[in-house]
């Protein structure tokens, strides 16, 4: 199994995992997980997102080279962008919100302002509407007319659906107010886009790691005789077992939990019900939280112990460890700038001709779940959604996480020889140092007794 990480005070990076550090002590004796209240969790979010603001998007424009891009969309109806942009307390967008970024070069750098009566988000972004004579469209009109970019990015995308969050009225709007001549200008900010929710900052980075503990530290609870009675306990039962748990120590599922049942052909001749937990079965789970404003996504395996057993089947080891070897040869593939079908192919094929029978489906995550950045999957084309066609295209950049998720399918001698498939979920990251594991993988089998 994973090795306990050290404590999260290693390393500190950024004013976010200051805050984050300063509120841990007063918390430790009241919940072994620190799990921030609510006032200090929006602290150190903000602090990430000041650093964020001032670091990547800069970057990202000029990565795109459009000098300016705009944000806009109404109440209830916000981009995907648009509240990652925004301080912890901001839960909706309060009316038509339009922010502006403004890249004036790197000596002059990015101006962040916005296009609203009063000036958002404590200072981050200052009004451009302030005549009482112009409606807000027309102050936006005039104050793009007067900054004559070269290129403003709207947040429209054939391809990434968290960059295609302007709507066609607002286009339209933005089009008419602008008149024929700027609106030339517009191209697609789906770059822009994609490398904001991409990146991850050093405070996030390191605070990821709690994170990921957090949710190993429940997938050891509720793998256990604390939540499981073998030939009593439901699959259900667990499941709403983990997201209860959760609930109470204040953190969000971004999924429902699900746990699922593998077992030998003898043993499912036995039992007709396929939700009952009996002994000699093989677990898996599928759980995802949301913290911080981060997501994590993991699959673990157990195995239920029959009378008189000490370890599960050797079969059923050695398909573990073979899940492993196919998700070590995948991040082995990880190169800055290669695409995911180039990533997926290479380790396709090399994990194949080691004589394994491995599928890819890893994806990025951060701000989401399945999140913005290169994808990776082998399935065949009529199991994948395609109306995200630019992720398999899309090159891997530095400081981006990953679920590292695939499954290895195993000849298990002890189940007469059944194929059994190890779905296997592990968190990384990608720097330059290369990719490894944020908090660890499982690398033995959960035993329930």
């Amino acid at each position: 199994m994973s090795v306990r990480r050290p404590s999260i005070i290693n390393g500190i990076l950024g004013l976010g995992l200051a805050l984050f550090v300063s509120a841990v002590p007063a918390r430790a004796a009241q919940d072994r997980h620190n799990i921030l209240p609510e006032r200090e969790r929006a602290a150190v979010r903000d602090g990430w997102l000041r650093w964020r603001l001032d670091h990547i998007v800069p970057s990202v424009m000029r990565r795109a080279g459009i000098d300016m891009w705009i944000v806009m969309n109404r109440e209830y109806a916000e981009d995907p962008v648009y509240l990652s942009l925004f301080p912890a307390t901001a839960m909706a967008s309060g009316g038509t919100a339009i922010i502006i970024f403004h890249d004036r070069g790197p000596k002059k750098g990015v101006e962040r302002l916005c296009c609203m009566r009063r000036g958002q988000a404590g200072g981050l972004y200052p009004t451009v509407w302030t005549a009482k004579d112009k409606t807000q469209f027309e102050a936006m009109a005039a104050f793009i007319k007067e900054r004559n970019p070269r290129k403003i990015g709207i947040d429209v995308s054939e391809g990434w659906p968290l960059a295609d969050g302007l709507s066609a009225t607002l286009r339209d709007r933005l089009v008419k107010a602008i008149g024929p001549d700027l609106s030339k200008r517009l191209v697609s900010a789906e770059d822009i886009c994609i490398g904001w929710l991409e990146t991850r900052s050093p405070a996030e980075q390191s605070v990821y790691r709690h994170l990921c503990g957090i949710a190993h530290d429940v997938i050891t609870e509720f793998y256990s005789n604390a939540v499981i009675t073998p030939d009593i306990t439901t699959t259900g039962d667990v499941e709403w077992w983990i997201r209860q748990r959760f609930t109470d120590l204040g953190i969000d599922t971004w999924f429902m939990p699900s746990i699922s049942i593998q077992r030998s052909a003898a043993e499912a001749k036995k039992y007709a019900d396929r939700d009952v937990i009996r002994r000699g079965d093989l677990l898996h789970c599928d759980i995802g939280i949301l913290y911080l404003g981060l997501c994590t996504d993991m699959q673990w395996s157990a195995y239920v112990l029959r009378t008189g057993e000490t370890e599960a089947p050797r079969g059923l080891r050695s398909a573990l460890a073979r899940a492993n070897q196919v998700a070590e040869i995948l991040m082995a593939e990880f190169k800055q700038g290669r695409s995911g079908n180039e990533i997926t192919k290479a380790a396709m094929d090399k994990a194949t001709a080691e004589g394994l029978q491995p599928s890819i489906y890893s994806h990025p995550i951060g701000f989401h779940g399945h999140a913005a950045g290169m994808t990776m999957d082998a399935r065949p084309v009529g199991q994948i959604d395609e109306g995200n066609p630019l992720r398999w295209t899309y090159p891997l950049q530095y400081e981006t996480a990953f679920s590292i998720e695939l499954s290895s399918t195993t000849s298990v001698p002890e189940w007469d020889g059944l194929d059994v498939r190890i779905g296997f979920e592990e968190d990384v990251l990608f720097t330059e140092q290369g990719c490894r594991w944020i908090d660890g993988h499982q690398t033995e089998m959960i035993l329930i007794r």
